[in-house]
């Protein structure tokens, strides 16, 4: 991607926005144009939309947002809003599937928080624990409906007719090329993986808090309980003008302090950093310099 094709992407986006009559705070409007650009140059392969208002008008915004621009440019043709219970998300469909496909090969060096237990644990995906099977599980499922061709209708259960009418494909085609809405909520109503967990894996982060949900008071209590690290990756674009580009976040993830006494320096933080350097590397044009900063939390009451 250029820098050029940046600059298209916001000039589309922020067209739709007032299109819609999407009337976004200045900051909920940035931290949109950042997710949407990382969705596109591949930088991300989801990214959460918790900003910009509350279900369902938030809902209803973002499909009029998405439906905008795939017709404005192919630059979003990948794009697609995800639902999950009362969460949201914006996707980049074939991002995604490689993001899946990775996750269940060996390759995949994946690194979890069982919160659990007190104190929490470092474990690893070949551990033989429920929770880590359960989520394993729910990598198969994600990479029946997220493939290289597309978006696989039939391997969503439960749709209402109001989501399957807006699949372009007849009813006997797998495979859709558009579909206005993926709400995945039927599909995992039946396995014991968590919300906070299920985000941590699909938001790329390295490490994931996992716990079950028969162990949600445990898990709210061990984490609320210790002292956080806090790692921010933080992004500089490159200008289009002579004006500087400023700091901003890409991502943002925590890991208990005494699972990261090292930092950055942490196997699996360097191992990640590696990984986003070479999604730079992709659309440097783009991306001007990325840097991962560290910070402290103490102890803190946490929802999850």
């Amino acid at each position: 991607m250029e820098n050029t094709e940046a600059e298209q992407i916001q000039i589309a986006l922020n067209s739709a926005i007032s299109q819609i009559k999407w009337r976004l705070k200045p900051s909920s409007k940035r931290r949109l144009e950042i997710d949407v650009l990382a969705l596109c140059s591949r930088m991300r392969p989801v990214v959460m939309v918790d900003y910009g208002g509350k279900m369902p008008e938030l809902q209803d915004r973002l499909c009029s947002l998405i439906e905008l621009l795939h017709k404005e440019s192919t630059f979003f043709k990948q794009l697609r809003v995800m639902v999950i219970e009362d969460m949201i998300y914006l996707v980049n469909i074939s991002e995604f599937a490689e993001y899946v496909t990775w996750s269940l090969s060996s390759d995949a060096k994946q690194f979890f928080v069982d919160l659990e237990h007190d104190p929490p644990e470092m474990i690893l995906a070949d551990a033989q624990t429920l929770a880590v099977k359960e989520l394993v599980s729910v990598y198969h499922l994600f990479s029946s409906v997220f493939t290289r061709d597309g978006v696989n209708e039939n391997a969503i259960q439960g749709q209402s007719e109001d989501l399957l009418k807006h699949a372009e494909s007849s009813s006997h085609d797998k495979i859709s090329e558009f579909s206005e809405v993926l709400d995945l909520s039927s599909c995992l109503q039946d396995y014991q993986i968590t919300i906070p967990t299920l985000n941590g894996w699909l938001l790329g982060y390295p490490v994931i808090y996992l716990f079950g949900k028969d162990h949600i008071s445990d898990a709210i209590y061990n984490l609320s309980t210790k002292p956080l690290h806090l790692f921010r990756v933080l992004f500089r674009r490159n200008p289009s003008h002579t004006n500087p580009s400023p700091l901003e976040e890409l991502m943002s993830f925590s890991v208990p302090y005494d699972l990261s006494i090292n930092g950055r320096n942490e196997p699996w933080a360097e191992a990640f950093w590696l990984q986003m350097q070479a999604k730079q590397e992709r659309c440097k044009q783009v991306w001007r310099s990325l840097q991962m900063e560290v910070g402290e939390c103490y102890p803190q009451a946490i929802a999850l």
